[in-house]
């Protein structure tokens, strides 16, 4: 499979957090659009699957078809510009700064936003019937996972909030392993592989993804779930953004750069 030793592919993204940091303000925020339309597009094929077989491990199977999609294509997520942009600047490369960076998250969560919406809406029409009937099956899955991930964590306080943050950690942990997983090989076999394995992981055990929820809400919302933005924000969308963060730039990006960008001499006895 070509495989690329871990000291090579860490200058691999090393190297495209500051392309993407640098990148200009169209292409960054197309190129956003479309992955948070194509990850919308695996998250509707992996609830049908779900329901259609009765079993959520199909539909964590399933899923990471878009992931390797919208990454072979190369657009982008806001959950690996957490892990892969701060690089460029614990590296000291030219014009890289903190405000640059920020700059680069906002727009791509904006793109990101942007394509999840439009395709949510896109698919509550193809649900409803032009949003003239009820939605049948998947539509309803989608309303109870919508609620469950937004008022069920409520009803549990500060403890639910600390939940959806760790969750949020773990997922952004596994996604950007993906997002990695891309540079260890040259085949599209190979970066396949080591893209589907650990975004399996993290839909499996159902954790919590900016993105991902940046359709799922709205979604829900269009498909007449009672919940309200607010709602969405506070119990979900605010909590995994800062654990993305975490599980991103702190299990991935810091982890692998420390131990393999800068790697220390051998001890001598």
């Amino acid at each position: 499979m070509s495989y690329i030793k871990p000291n090579e592919f860490v200058q691999t993204m090393i190297d495209a957090g500051e392309n993407k940091v640098m990148m200009s303000t169209r292409d960054t925020i197309l190129r956003a659009v479309m992955g948070g339309a194509i990850l919308a597009i695996a998250v509707a094929v992996a609830i049908t699957a779900a329901v259609q077989t009765g079993l959520a491990i199909v539909g964590a199977l399933v899923f990471p078809v878009g992931f390797v999609v919208l990454n072979l294509m190369g657009f982008d997520l806001l959950t690996a510009m957490f892990a892969l942009a701060p690089l460029a600047l614990f590296d000291k490369r030219a014009n890289i700064t903190k405000s640059a960076i920020l700059r680069n998250w906002l727009l791509v969560a904006l793109g990101n936003l942007i394509g999840a919406v439009a395709v949510a809406f896109l698919v509550a029409l193809t649900f409803t019937m032009n949003f003239s009937v009820e939605p049948g099956a998947v539509g309803q899955a989608f309303i109870k996972a919508s609620t469950a991930r937004s008022l069920g964590f409520a009803e549990h306080g500060i403890d639910g909030w600390i939940t959806v943050f760790v969750k949020g950690i773990l997922c952004n942990w596994m996604v950007c392993l993906g997002v990695v997983g891309s540079m260890t090989s040259k085949s599209v076999g190979g970066k396949t592989l080591a893209m589907w394995f650990p975004i399996f992981i993290f839909f499996a055990l159902v954790f919590e993804h900016a993105v991902v929820n940046m359709y799922l809400f709205p979604l829900g919302m269009m498909l007449g779930a009672e919940f309200t933005i607010m709602d969405w924000l506070t119990w979900n969308q605010l909590p995994v953004t800062l654990g993305n963060i975490v599980g991103g730039l702190v299990f991935t990006g810091m982890a692998l750069y420390v131990t393999h960008a800068k790697t220390l001499p051998a001890k001598q006895v």
